[in-house]
């Protein structure tokens, strides 16, 4: 690929994650001229220490000292760590702390060991869908919409972009400026998702039969997992050709994966799997779905004292399931020349492959 990273060491955060694991293997496969990938997570992949050029390194972002020690000698970050919680299940100091100051111990690191470019993976939810349930039908990164977050997640990717947009132009050691853009997911699919693995499980418990909770009309752009990475690689690249182009801008990731609803999406991939999704209407009227997670709500403070109840419903993830929110840009296609590196025909072959995988290991484990 581009020869702008020959002998380069770049450094992905959240590597072992699963957005991060995906990248880790597309530079090794598609930028040979690399002279090292680190890798910074809390919880090591022991699996990715095999890999050629990889070096592990166990740190919290969330600890400039930890940072500052991965960072020397980098020079493209690609920041994809983050604390994705929409349930629950850590404290929003934690998400602030993580996200947010994360973030910042990443710019600052950059500005001291002149590390001068910065690619941050930032989330479709810095936009919405907002808390009132306004439509963001077919937008792009100029629609006007208006950006109303209540929870700490949204909240925290949303001040975390503001900081890498604002560092773009930022003076480092060594004289030259900090370069910086952020890619912002919609919901991302594909082999290995823990959400997705989640849901399979649920489906599992109730006989792989599902009732369908909102109307199909309720449209989400997904993307998937392999052309995020690839977006993410481009524009690593490009950043270094023309930071005059992608210097302080922002991405919506994108690719051929069809507007559907969050349910009738799954079934793209869990159909083959033998679920069945009930219902050409959903079953539930929907001032009830709001009861209940209001209700959840409740039940959370209530058991707070005793354990940490995380219910996938709740108010949040109702607004996000019953909101249509849709993406049509090409701004990635103008600046860098992306275009999707897998097919959606591809896309939906991996993923149901990955899940007829895990099926039939859960089958063995009977």
């Amino acid at each position: 690929m581009g020869s702008s990273s020959r002998n380069q060491i770049y450094l992905v955060t959240g590597g072992c994650g699963f957005l991060g694991k995906h990248m880790v293997q597309m530079l090794l496969d598609e930028e040979p001229g690399l002279a090292e990938v680190r890798v910074l997570d809390l919880h090591l992949d022991e699996s990715m220490r095999h890999l050629d050029r990889v070096t592990l390194i166990q740190g919290d972002i969330s600890n400039l000292e930890h940072v500052m020690a991965a960072m020397k000698g980098v020079h493209l970050v690609i920041h994809t760590a983050s604390l994705v919680d929409v349930w629950g299940r850590a404290p929003p100091e934690k998400i602030t702390a993580v996200n947010v100051q994360g973030t910042q111990n990443i710019i600052e690191a950059c500005v001291t060991h002149g590390t001068q470019y910065l690619v941050y993976t930032s989330s479709m939810e810095v936009v919405g869908p907002n808390s009132k349930g306004d439509p963001f039908f077919r937008g792009n990164e100029d629609t006007k919409y208006d950006v109303v977050h209540n929870e700490p997640y949204p909240v925290s990717k949303a001040k975390a972009e503001q900081l890498v947009i604002k560092a773009n132009g930022q003076p480092v050691e060594g004289g030259k400026k900090l370069v910086t853009c952020a890619l912002r997911p919609t919901g991302i699919y594909g082999e290995n998702h823990s959400f997705m693995k989640e849901i399979y499980d649920k489906g599992l418990s109730t006989r792989r039969c599902m009732i369908r909770t909102v109307p199909a009309s309720t449209e989400h752009g997904r993307v998937y997992v392999g052309n995020v990475t690839w977006m993410h690689l481009l524009v690593a690249q490009k950043i270094q050709q023309s930071p005059s182009t992608i210097g302080g801008q922002v991405y919506f990731c994108y690719d051929d994966s069809p507007y559907k609803s969050y349910e009738d999406f799954n079934m793209e991939f869990l159909g083959p799997c033998g679920f069945r999704l009930w219902g050409s209407r959903p079953f539930v009227p929907f001032f009830l779905l709001r009861f209940i997670a209001l209700f959840n709500i409740f039940l959370q403070w209530l058991l707070k004292p005793i354990c940490t109840y995380t219910p996938i419903l709740n108010p949040y993830t109702l607004a996000v399931v019953s909101t249509i929110f849709t993406v049509q840009t090409d701004k990635a296609k103008q600046h860098f020349g992306y275009q999707p590196l897998y097919s959606w025909e591809e896309c939906r072959d991996r993923t149901i492959k990955w899940l007829q995988e895990l099926d039939a290991q859960r089958k063995a484990e009977k």
